[in-house]
């Protein structure tokens, strides 16, 4: 009942609110980026979320279109803008999300919605990480966020799956906001964002 019905609910009405009490910060945070990113303020992309189904997420951009002589997008630690830096330690880039929650793509929690790329990758295991809709935060991102590896990730999004319930969100829910403050586990050592995710390493060599 729980996952069918109140979570749902719960999501509409608590991103609805949220949205409305933020949106002084959005706007700001929007005419930052339009000015910083030389008018672009989102990033868009497919990913794939319930049952694997693909939608658009939103985010507030934090990287800027710079590119090689070969036109191939530079590494995602020369795309970091200084203020997107900021924005992204301090999870501010996510708000735009409450939209597709309100939309109904995402959830407040659930895993985090990755690359359509990723889909053909995974283990049968890891793929059961789509069996419930993607989240703004998770499991993983309370308990290393990109700081721990592919392997730790996946397996924390399938427990989560395997354990919903209202009180492990609303334990979820106050852990990052615990995490947002002391802006732990952004990225792994030596990296602006999470590495590609190159496959499930059992797969690959059994």
């Amino acid at each position: 009942m729980y996952r069918s019905f109140f979570k749902p609910l719960l999501d509409f009405l608590i991103a609805f609110t949220g949205f409305i009490i933020l949106l002084p910060l959005f706007l700001l945070v929007w005419l930052i980026l339009l000015i910083a990113n030389n008018g672009k303020a989102f990033f868009l992309q497919s990913r794939p979320g319930l049952n694997e189904k693909i939608f658009k997420v939103i985010k507030f951009k934090t990287m800027n279109d710079k590119r090689d002589k070969d036109g191939n997008l530079l590494p995602d630690a020369k795309r970091l803008t200084a203020v997107g830096a900021f924005i992204r330690k301090t999870s501010l880039d996510e708000i735009p999300q409450l939209l597709n929650v309100i939309k109904g793509d995402m959830s407040l929690v659930g895993p985090r919605p990755l690359l359509v790329e990723y889909l053909p990758l995974y283990s049968y295991q890891q793929s059961r990480r789509h069996e419930v809709k993607p989240g703004i935060t998770g499991w993983a991102q309370v308990n290393g966020r990109n700081a721990i590896s592919w392997e730790q990730k996946f397996n924390y999004d399938v427990w989560y799956v395997d354990h919903i319930s209202f009180l492990v969100d609303v334990k979820i829910f106050f852990l990052t906001i615990k995490k947002v403050f002391k802006t732990e586990g952004i990225s792994q050592q030596g990296h602006a964002t999470m590495p590609f995710f190159e496959g499930d390493k059992s797969k690959i060599s059994s």
